[in-house]
């Protein structure tokens, strides 16, 4: 009996998130009483700061968070949002041009179905973050992937960006610090990027995410600030989910020009309205409160990220740059030639055969369109970091 599930090919075509799988098939294990060390989740293992919580629960309280409201969000989280903005990254805009998502990958996909008609082309620097893909697919794009490595410092020049450019480029994705890498661009180099792009007439589509998680004399510097005359094409996607240590509120925006706000709150008018009344106020307690908490978590993190280096660096057959920012290393692992007494032949396999063998969950380049490579968060306790880590080292053979 032939089975027809009926799914469209356009959903069909959809790869589940591998970063989330790997998260979940480790969760099982550990589960069912295995000493699992993962080092695939994107998310900060600190609580969300006290005054934030509070600021929910005292949410719940107030009827007026029981209704429904504006499906752009809360008109005092997008004025919130705009001074933040302002704060942080001296990038001043509207409060009308903010629109509150359901985190940013919501933020990223609603970008991508607001920019794209079918064929259009986005230049995607590789390594990238694998919901970047699916988010172009879906809204008809294509893109177009700019290769980078560890010689490079998992940075794209323009040489590379004038190379992959054709009639059909519309959307340059611009991603610092990034996710996988760690890599962060200096304010020079996201000028030269950004002319670039201004100078061929691109929209700029910039994910600011991991804005607060820059380290040593590293900085964070915003596109549409360096070149100001991107502004009017240039969408900010940014959230409170990795600086406030709040990945399960699903609380991110966009900044966009007025047209680009107007389209996609259309869109979410009819796919979500709007976002969770109590995260919006929790997310409003964040991003107008302190920076001490984050400061403190920048800290741990700074710390983790130099023994990871240095640990990594010691493995046989691994090679690892210094992570610049974000909370992930990015290590090349080609070297490697088996897991205990199974070989590899990729980091695929060796993704696989640590989980099976070692109990340590890391997250093969491949999902981030980068064999060879594996990325490793360092958002885990320093103890189990370093645990996993010997795990490794004891386990494989170059």
């Amino acid at each position: 009996m032939t089975t027809v599930s009926g799914i469209s090919k356009r959903i069909g075509a959809i790869a589940p998130s591998p970063t989330l799988a790997i998260t979940a098939k480790a969760a099982a294990l550990k589960a069912g009483g295995a000493d699992v060390i993962g080092y695939g989740a994107g998310q900060p293992n600190f609580p969300t700061p006290d005054h934030i919580v509070a600021a929910a629960a005292a949410a719940c309280d107030r009827p007026i968070n029981h209704l429904y409201s504006p499906s752009a969000g809360l008109p005092e989280l997008r004025e919130a949002v705009a001074a933040k903005t302002m704060r942080d990254s001296e990038l001043d805009v509207s409060p009308s041009q903010v629109v509150i998502t359901n985190g940013g990958k919501q933020a990223i996909f609603q970008t991508f179905a607001a920019l794209l008609d079918p064929g259009d082309e986005v230049l995607v620097p590789a390594p990238y973050w694998v919901s970047y893909p699916e988010g172009i697919r879906l809204a008809g794009g294509v893109m177009v992937a700019i290769p980078s490595d560890i010689s490079t410092g998992f940075k794209v020049g323009i040489d590379q960006l004038d190379a992959a450019l054709t009639d059909r480029t519309k959307v340059l994705l611009f991603v610092s610090p990034s996710n996988p890498t760690g890599a962060v661009y200096t304010p020079a180099e996201v000028r030269a990027v950004g002319e670039w792009a201004r100078d061929r007439g691109l929209w700029v589509v910039t994910d600011e995410i991991y804005e607060h998680l820059v380290y040593g004399d590293n900085r964070f510097s915003s596109i549409p600030v360096e070149v100001p005359e991107l502004a009017e094409r240039c969408v900010v996607i940014n959230g409170v989910s990795k600086t406030y240590a709040m990945t399960g509120w699903r609380v991110g925006w966009l900044i966009g020009p007025t047209a680009v706000a107007k389209a996609v709150t259309n869109l979410q008018s009819h796919l979500t309205s709007n976002v969770n009344n109590v995260a919006q106020r929790a997310a409003l307690a964040a991003v107008s409160g302190p920076l001490d908490a984050v400061a403190a978590m920048r800290e741990a993190f700074d710390r983790r990220r130099q023994t990871m280096h240095a640990m990594l660096n010691k493995i046989p057959g691994v090679t690892c740059l210094e992570p610049a920012g974000a909370f992930y290393a990015f290590p090349e692992m080609s070297g490697i030639s088996a897991v205990g007494d199974r070989t590899v032949a990729s980091t695929l396999d060796v993704a696989d055969a640590l989980l099976d063998l070692a109990q340590v969950a890391i997250v093969p380049g491949e999902a981030f369109g980068a064999p060879g490579y594996a990325r490793f968060s360092f958002a885990l306790g320093d103890e189990d970091l370093e645990r996993g880590l010997e795990r490794i080292a004891d386990s494989v053979v170059a």
